[in-house]
């Protein structure tokens, strides 16, 4: 089979979990960058990468690349791109996003008429046609220029990956769920171990973690732009894409997830949210205030997004709080707890230098991830096991 170019942009500070995945999948990774991978795949890889993948915010069948300083190189670099073998003769096109950074073109309307336009001549000779009806199936492209290299690309996704369909009520600053579930694989929590979200909003890392948990692939309940792009991938490899993962899902698994929050609107919020992702009997929500938060069990796991300021009307309340944070979570010395916040001074008052902090981009807030990673659990005495057994 052809192999086919994509490019999978993800949060910046995630590329590793993000290349994980793609790797897990049996695709080649071509190149990593500052928040986008680049891979190799065959036609069913389209399918596969937006249905199986849980960190990308979209998947995109690269194009071609190229060097260009003027309007006139991005035109000629364009139209020299074999766009007959991407677009069929009545496809809709148009260039939906137009981004550049550190490169002497910058006005993005200009590239994305210019592209487009480009992209008109090539095709009105190859396919001998002096106008386009575009009324065929979508084809909505994207033009990265980054030190004067353009890269063009297909948006085979269509609405971010992010959504996956579960979530129709959100609290104040919910995160992604593609930003959720690459935090909650950063840590070695496992479907095993009980995982609490004392701040749960919405849901959303709790809901993750059950389908990580359950292996229900993210994007098998939603619809992609490229499923209808009968020249690049039939029908065919969706079906059998979205089967896999059916097959994939494990029914009989047992859970401890727990997600807690002060506001009983939206823990009803969350509860409907868990029962659309499919996950309701995986997660037990409540009404509880995060200084009451306890457990006998040993060894478990806190992984939340606590107020940082946004959803405060005063940034002088966050002291206190995080202090009463560092006091709740201290009680839990076995465990290991993971914070994201953009809150610049939340080190200083939940009272312990973090085992580990990465800087992560939320959209456009730089927010860091505080690792504060318990002992890890004795191993089991496997020949005690066995005479227990006998």
């Amino acid at each position: 089979m052809q192999q086919l170019e994509f490019i999978a942009p993800c949060h910046f500070g995630l590329e590793a979990v993000l290349k994980r995945e793609i790797t897990d999948l049996g695709f080649e990774i071509v190149t990593v960058e500052d928040g986008r991978i680049t891979f190799k795949g065959d036609a069913s890889a389209l399918a596969k990468a937006n249905i199986f993948i849980r960190t990308a915010e979209r998947i995109m069948l690269k194009v071609g690349s190229f060097k260009a300083t003027t309007f006139d190189e991005l035109f000629e670099g364009t139209k020299a791109l074999p766009w007959e073998e991407f677009l069929p003769k009545d496809a809709k096109f148009w260039v939906t996003k137009a981004t550049t950074n550190k490169s002497k073109l910058f006005s993005s309307s200009d590239i994305q008429s210019i592209v487009k336009k480009a992209i008109v001549d090539k095709l009105k000779a190859k396919y001998n046609v002096s106008w386009f009806e575009e009324n065929g199936a979508e084809y909505p492209l994207r033009v990265f220029i980054l030190k004067d290299v353009v890269t063009i690309a297909i948006d085979s996704s269509g609405t971010s990956l992010h959504k996956r369909g579960y979530r129709q009520l959100v609290g104040k600053a919910p995160i992604s769920e593609t930003l959720a579930a690459a935090l909650i694989m950063l840590t070695p929590w496992n479907k095993d171990r009980i995982l609490i979200d004392p701040f749960c909003g919405s849901g959303t890392f709790p809901i993750e973690a059950a389908m990580i948990g359950a292996n229900i692939a993210p994007g098998m309940n939603r619809e992609f732009t490229a499923e209808n792009w009968k020249n690049i991938a039939p029908k065919k490899v969706w079906y059998d894409a979205v089967t896999e993962a059916e097959d994939l899902i494990i029914r009989d698994i047992k859970m401890n997830i727990q997600g807690y929050d002060l506001d009983p609107g939206i823990v009803k919020c969350a509860m409907q949210n868990a029962r659309e992702a499919g996950v309701e009997e995986h997660i037990h929500f409540q009404q509880r205030d995060m200084r009451e938060l306890s457990s006998p069990k040993k060894y478990g796991f806190i992984i939340t997004n606590p107020p940082y300021g946004e959803r405060l009307e005063e940034k002088s309340d966050l002291p206190k709080l995080y202090k009463e944070i560092g006091q709740t979570f201290d009680k839990l010395d076995t465990w290991s707890k993971f914070i994201i916040t953009s809150y610049e001074d939340a080190e200083k008052y939940l009272g312990r230098k973090a085992t580990k902090n990465r800087k992560i981009y939320n959209g456009m807030i730089k927010s860091y991830f505080y690792q504060y990673m318990g002992p890890k659990p004795p191993r089991k005495d496997s020949k005690r096991e066995e005479d227990e057994m006998i």
